[in-house]
């Protein structure tokens, strides 16, 4: 019976042990099960303070996290390794091998706390301490429960790099500091990434009681204390040698927090507002949210002071606004960007000025310019027309008011001259520019065809400095756009954008244009600076709204390419905003500076590009010369867009010796006669010479027309259409116009407009005809405006004694 019973007994308590068993690992899966499709906690994915960086990785600007804490990011990997292993050695020894909770430290403590008869001990390992910093609750025995069930899911989903990565990034400093890199920063004023022995050891005390232990006169010694602490128990465990744990004590603790960066508000709230709408800057590790850019600290900090160093000047004048552009144009990457005199204080203190789209002024004029040598309409030695113009109701001025009659293109654009730009931008077509500058980066011009007239040569749209840099950086490097970098982007996508860098204008234009634009004595020239002597060639243009809202100066030196902007935000008009005076000065002084500096790269201007060749000009006009030039020199000019307009100014007559009057072929016979080389002006430049000259200067002005014609003679004209008749300037002669689509052709109207020739006197109208139909008549100089028909159309002027001109003009509804 005892055997009976004996076996009975045994059979219910093995029973009862494997059914406890297999309770026990049904529980074990359940909890596990559970921890594996819990949700992790929320805070896990909270976002970092947003960090903009210089392009060495130095701060530039740190904004407050969401949830209002200074957290900085930095992947493990980067931090030092020194303090990680201090941290696991001092928190939790056993880390990187117990599954987020230790049982073996959970008994030692418990023996301890029943010893001690209080509660010496959680033995809390590093995952369960990351459990409690994302989820806080009172220090309870349940609460210690949860932060172990937390500490295995957490181990579940996440490496122990992972773990001991957001326990770093959490872990508490004082006040609203969190995370070791943004207690090192404002702790040290400097990054974990490398930390001496007493840093590590205050970065391991202060967690312990961040209130009464961040760096501040009344935490001082509760601080060092904390730290001796710490070091002691490193140096018991191996982590430090005794002579180093000495140094470390024997140290200063810091005694206050240090601000963090911001260095660049105006360029980190622009960045930012790109970074949170269009998801850019680079995610470099998890939770970090850098925006490394382009910036330089050294040039940030250049242009930041000397933009400051106009600053009370502008203001006594009652300008509130300011922007400099700095941008190696070699790499395409910005260097600076200063954003206006300071952040807070005047009116629109706080906007980015430099993204601000404002009028440009005269600083498209060098795109014209470029422009027309690549189609061969111009070249800088060009004698053109500076003399009251109109196209319809646009009656464009220079802003001295005042006309120089003839000027070379090259003087016309160092003087700024507005007449000749108009005039050249309506041979190139508005949509022409307004096209280049898009694919250039110009954001806020409208795509819509035909809203802009000739006075976006002047400055009728609107571009922002950012752009400007773009468009001169273009010129700087021969021509050819490359979109610029602000953002810091991969190594491969940076070689990309240079590679395939888009040609807007063909070398030697991008040349010559340079060549034109560093010349120095010019009225524009910044007059505490004299033209001449030695240094970096300095290639610049300044512009002035109309109105003086805006006052600009863009230039390029060396591998580096500058804007600067001057105005008032509000559009406030200024007679002080003028480019030379204003933005000029301060240009020179970034660029000089950033060449004393030793930034910019030194050696010999560009060499003269492969695309330009020698030809022969009219010395007098600079264009091809005719049988009539008697004198030429030599020019540089695109070899594939040598223009073939012949010299416009010089004709060849048959002039009587006896009288010094004109004859002609079929009224000389029996007469004794030379033939001359005469100038002749257009009729538009003789009016004006007429009205505005007296004295020797009319003389002078007269020289340049032709004699009359001797008795009997001005009748025998072989034909009315002759040399010396009326000249078409616009349409040009062999020009195919291709109409825009969806846009009717009665928005589309072609300018007719031509000059009277030697023949026609300064005086009369224009007869026009298109087809062989009258269209009207108009004044010597004046335009008509006719809506184009597609296909080939026959335009006809003629003079009021009978001279005319023609041409053929084709229309295309597409290429």
């Amino acid at each position: 019976m005892r055997w009976l019973a004996g076996r009975f007994w045994g059979r219910r308590v093995w029973r009862l042990v494997a059914s406890g068993l297999l309770v026990l690992v049904v529980a074990l899966a359940s909890v596990l099960g559970t921890a594996w499709w819990m949700p992790l906690p929320e805070r896990l994915g909270a976002r970092d303070s947003v960090v903009v960086e210089y392009r060495d990785g130095q701060p530039a600007y740190v904004f407050l996290s969401a949830d209002e804490k200074w957290r900085i990011g930095r992947p493990l990997e980067e931090i030092d390794a020194a303090y990680v292993e201090a941290l696991v050695a001092f928190e939790d020894r056993r880390f990187w091998t117990h599954p987020g909770v230790d049982v073996l430290a959970i008994g030692r403590a418990a023996l301890g706390n029943v010893r001690s008869g209080r509660v010496e001990s959680g033995a809390s390992t590093i995952t369960m301490q990351l459990a409690r910093l994302l989820e806080p609750r009172p220090r309870t025995l349940r609460s210690k429960g949860i932060e172990a069930f937390r500490a295995i899911q957490l181990e579940m989903h996440l490496s122990k790099e992972e773990v001991l990565g957001a326990y770093v990034r959490f872990l508490p400093f004082g006040r609203n500091i969190e995370g070791l890199e943004a207690a090192a920063q404002s702790y040290f004023g400097h990054s974990a990434a490398h930390l001496s022995e007493g840093e590590i050891a205050v970065l391991l005390a202060v967690p312990q009681g961040p209130n009464g232990r961040y760096p501040s006169a009344e935490n001082a010694e509760r601080l060092a204390r904390a730290r001796a602490k710490v070091v002691r128990r490193l140096v018991e465990v191996g982590v430090f040698e005794e002579a180093v744990g000495a140094e470390a004590e024997s140290r200063e603790v810091p005694r206050a927090l240090q601000p963090f960066a911001r260095e660049i508000p105006h360029a980190a709230m622009w960045l930012m507002q790109g970074y949170l709408t269009q998801g850019e800057g680079g995610r470099s590790g998890a939770g970090s949210e850098r925006i490394r850019t382009t910036l330089d600290a050294g040039m940030q900090r250049l242009a930041a002071r000397t933009l400051q160093s106009y600053e009370g000047e502008a203001r006594r004048l009652g300008i509130e606004n300011a922007a400099v552009v700095v941008m190696d144009h070699e790499a395409s990457e910005v260097r600076a960007l200063v954003g206006n005199f300071e952040f807070s204080g005047a009116a629109g203190a706080q906007i980015p000025a430099f993204a601000a789209l404002r009028s440009p002024g005269s600083l498209l004029k060098p795109l014209i310019y470029a422009e027309a040598i690549d189609r061969g309409l111009a070249l800088p030695g060009f004698l053109v027309e500076d003399v009251p113009f109109a196209s319809g109701s646009y009656r464009p001025e220079n802003y001295t008011g005042k006309f120089m009659g003839l000027v070379e293109l090259e003087e016309a654009l160092s003087l700024s001259l507005n007449i000749p730009f108009v005039r050249l931008l309506g041979e190139i077509g508005v949509e022409t520019l307004v096209g280049q500058m898009q694919q250039m980066g110009a954001s806020g011009l409208r795509r819509v065809a035909g809203h802009y007239g000739l006075s976006l040569a002047v400055g009728a749209g609107e571009v922002s400095a950012l752009e400007v840099a773009d468009f001169y950086a273009t010129l700087a490097r021969g021509g050819r756009y490359v979109p610029m970098q602000v953002v810091q982007a991969g190594a491969k996508a940076g070689a990309k954008n240079k590679a395939e860098g888009l040609e807007i204008y063909s070398q030697g234009a991008s040349w010559l244009t340079a060549q034109s634009l560093a010349k120095r004595d010019r009225p524009d020239f910044p007059a505490r600076r004299q033209p001449g002597g030695a240094g970096p060639v300095v290639h610049w243009k300044t512009g002035t709204s109309y109105g003086h809202r805006d006052a600009w100066t863009a230039g390029f030196m060396g591998n580096f390419t500058a804007v600067v902007w001057m105005g008032n935000l509000d559009n406030r008009s200024n007679a002080a905003l003028v480019g030379g005076e204003r933005a000029a000065p301060v240009l020179f002084d970034v660029l000089e500076g950033l060449n004393g500096r030793g930034w910019m790269q030194r050696g010999r201007e560009p060499a003269r590009p492969d695309d330009l060749r020698e030809i022969e000009v009219c010395a007098y006009s600079g264009h091809v010369p005719g049988e009539a030039c008697e004198h030429t020199r030599k020019a540089w000019a695109l070899e594939s867009q040598v223009p073939t307009r012949v010299c416009p100014y010089h004709v060849r007559r048959d002039v009587e010796d006896a009288t010094g009057l004109l004859l002609t072929r079929r009224c000389r016979a029996g007469r004794a006669y030379t033939s001359k080389s005469f100038v002749v002006w257009p009729a538009g430049v003789r009016r004006f010479l007429s009205e505005e000259l007296s004295g020797a200067q009319r003389h002078a002005g007269a020289m340049s027309a032709l004699p009359d014609y001797a008795p009997g003679c001005a009748g025998a004209l072989e034909s009315a259409q002759v040399e010396g008749g009326p000249r078409i300037v616009s349409p040009r002669s062999g020009q195919v116009l291709v109409l825009i689509p969806g846009l009717s052709p009665e928005h589309q109207k072609v300018e007719l407009r031509a000059e009277g020739g030697a023949l026609s006197g300064n005086s009369g109208g224009l007869s026009w005809f298109v087809n062989g139909e009258f269209l009207g008549r108009v004044e010597q100089g004046a335009s008509l405006w006719w809506t184009p028909a597609v296909g080939q159309n026959s335009i006809v002027v003629m003079d009021d004694a009978a001279h005319s001109s023609s041409l053929q003009l084709e229309v295309r509804e597409t290429l």
